[in-house]
C-alpha cells in the first residue's frame, strides 16, 4: 500500500512544456524510466548512465541532452591531458560539447527541434552520441588512442603516401 499523504509524479499538461511531454513519451517507449528532477530536467539512466534532457522552449526549441561523470583514479590526473582529450572527442564528434569542471567530465549535445520533428529519433542519436563522447574520452585517456587508427582499423598508424616498408 503507498503512501496516502504522498503526492503523485504526474507529468505536466501537455501545453505547459510540449517538448518535455514528447521527450517523457519517446524515453517510456524506449522502456527507459524517465523523472522530472528538481531542475525541470527529464532524469534516466541508460546503460548503467544518468543522463538528462533539457528541453528549452522558447523562439526556438532546443532539446540539450548530457551527462555528468565524476573523473576516476584510474584516469590519468593530468588536467592538460584531459582538456586535450575533450579538444580531439570535440573536433571528431562534432555534433557534441565536452569539458571539464570541478573533476566531472561533462558531455553535451543538443538539437533544434521543430513541432513535426520525431523527437524519438532524435532522442535515440543524442543518447548514443554522449555514451560514444564519453567512450571516445576515456579510451584517449588510457593510452586506447582511437584517434590513430590505421586505414584497416588495426590500430596502426597510417604510414603515409608511401605506403611504408619495401616496394
Amino acid at each position: 500500500m503507498s503512501d496516502p499523504t504522498a503526492l503523485p509524479n504526474f507529468p505536466p499538461p501537455p501545453d505547459e512544456h510540449p517538448l518535455r511531454g514528447r521527450v517523457l513519451d519517446s524515453l517510456l517507449d524506449m522502456g527507459l524510466q524517465p523523472d522530472i528532477d528538481a531542475d525541470g530536467d527529464v532524469a534516466f539512466v541508460v546503460n548503467e548512465q544518468q543522463l538528462f534532457i533539457r528541453c528549452i522552449e522558447s523562439e526556438l526549441t532546443v532539446m540539450r541532452t548530457f551527462g555528468q561523470w565524476q573523473i576516476g583514479e584510474e584516469v590519468p590526473q593530468d588536467t592538460l591531458a584531459q582538456l586535450t582529450a575533450c579538444n580531439e572527442v570535440n573536433l571528431t564528434m562534432n555534433l557534441v560539447k565536452t569539458g571539464l569542471a570541478n573533476g566531472t567530465l561533462v558531455v553535451t549535445t543538443e538539437h533544434l527541434v521543430r513541432a513535426e520533428e520525431d523527437v524519438s529519433g532524435v532522442a535515440n542519436i543524442s543518447i548514443q552520441v554522449v555514451l560514444a563522447a564519453v567512450h571516445l574520452w576515456h579510451q584517449r585517456m588510457l593510452g586506447e588512442n582511437p584517434f590513430e587508427q590505421g586505414p584497416d582499423g588495426d590500430g596502426a598508424p597510417d604510414a603515409g603516401p608511401q605506403g611504408g616498408g619495401d616496394q
